[in-house]
């Protein structure tokens, strides 16, 4: 069955780093676009970026653009968040994301807190 495992979450100052990783199983990694989405108290669920299984077009929130960046390793079947300059504001739990069929999947998400 699919499965994803969300890694590399944890406390940031801000301005600082993290790199997410999320590790793919049970589907055809490499034929699928893969999404980053987060998600933190109080507020609705965010679309962070997507990348194409080609890799070759990615997609990024306007709150993120120019910060971060998505990519993948079809080899590894893992998909990768690099964030750069964290914000307070980026705090959420963030979660990979596949459409696989008529279903929708995600793994059970990884920490981000940025604060100083």
């Amino acid at each position: 069955q699919v499965q994803l495992v969300e890694s590399g979450g944890g406390l940031v100052q801000p301005g600082g780093s993290l790199t997410l990783s999320c590790a793919a199983s049970g589907f055809a990694f490499s034929t699928y676009s893969m999404n980053w989405y987060r998600q933190a108290p109080g507020k609705e669920r965010e679309l962070v970026a997507t990348i194409y299984s080609t890799s070759r077009y990615t997609n990024y929130a306007d709150s993120v653009k120019g910060r971060f960046t998505i990519s993948r390793d079809n080899a590894k079947n893992t998909v990768y968040l690099q964030m750069n300059s964290l914000k307070p504001e980026d705090t959420a739990v963030y979660y990979c994301n596949v459409h696989y069929g008529i279903s929708s999947y995600r793994g059970q998400g990884t920490q981000v807190t940025v604060s100083s």
